[in-house]
């Protein structure tokens, strides 16, 4: 088991309804494979942000304090927008970070189990 964000470009929804409908529209669109497969310049300098914390090199596997569950992450971006996962204990740090780095891109931050956006703290 995982935990989940996605991450997007895009005005901030005005509520976790808004933002749920997006996050829908954004994983029926990876799902159908209709998206830009290049990730945006803005999706990669978040990930470069979150591996230059927690780098997902083969190297960082060995390592308990990687929060990723899959490496490497960029491999989950798709054009304006990333889906990953991480570990639940790697989430409890992870988690606040990635809100952080989302807002400082102007980037939206959402969690699929709670349902709601994950704001910077």
């Amino acid at each position: 088991m995982s935990y989940d964000l996605a991450v997007w470009e895009g005005e901030q929804p005005i509520s976790d309804a808004a933002a749920l409908d997006c996050y829908l529209k954004l994983m029926d669109r990876m799902e159908s494979g209709d998206h830009e497969p290049t990730p945006t310049p803005a999706i990669m300098a978040f990930v470069e942000a979150l591996t230059a914390r927690w780098p997902d090199t083969d190297e960082a596997w060995d390592d308990d304090e990687t929060p990723w569950a899959d490496a490497p992450i960029i491999n989950n971006a798709f054009g304006d927008a990333i889906y990953f996962a991480m570990t639940y204990s790697g989430a409890e740090r992870a988690v606040p970070f990635a809100a952080q780095c989302a807002s400082e891109l102007g980037l939206v931050c959402f969690d699929p189990q709670a349902e709601s956006l994950v704001s910077a703290r």
